[in-house]
């Protein structure tokens, strides 16, 4: 009895446990953000690679060669747009996948200093937007 009365007037793991608890809820945080940060740099990289794979151009033209005793003939491939493709002459985009920004609010700076608390519309990001190097 007299070690849980000893337990239970001791308080110096108090102090401890609140700042194991700050630190842990300071180092949740971060990771939150850098993961949020790993997550926006991933896709931005994967966008690239979906636009460089999209831009492969796969025709090809081979000449026929004739030989001693032997020939062969000549072959031609031309690569056709895909249905996501910039000008598809069907205009059929409703498949493709479009990237978009979130917009700040009307009246505000983005920054949530000021404005109405609803985001705005979304814009598309791609070649022609604004903000958007066409030569990266």
């Amino acid at each position: 009895m007299k070690m849980l009365q000893h337990f239970w007037n001791d308080d110096a793991g108090f102090v401890v446990s609140a700042e194991l608890a700050l630190v842990a809820t300071i180092l949740v945080l971060g990771v939150m953000v850098g993961l949020s940060a790993l997550r926006n740099g991933v896709v931005n990289e994967l966008a690239d690679v979906s636009a460089a794979i999209d831009s492969v151009n796969q025709s090809y033209q081979l000449s026929g060669t004739s030989g001693h005793a032997a020939s062969t003939a000549s072959t031609t491939f031309a690569d056709a747009r895909d249905f996501c493709d910039e000008g598809d002459p069907n205009g059929d985009t409703a498949a493709c996948i479009d990237q978009m920004a979130a917009t700040p609010p009307e009246g505000g700076s983005g920054d949530g200093s000021g404005g109405s608390s609803g985001g705005g519309s979304p814009t598309p990001i791609g070649p022609g937007s604004p903000g958007v190097d066409p030569n990266r």
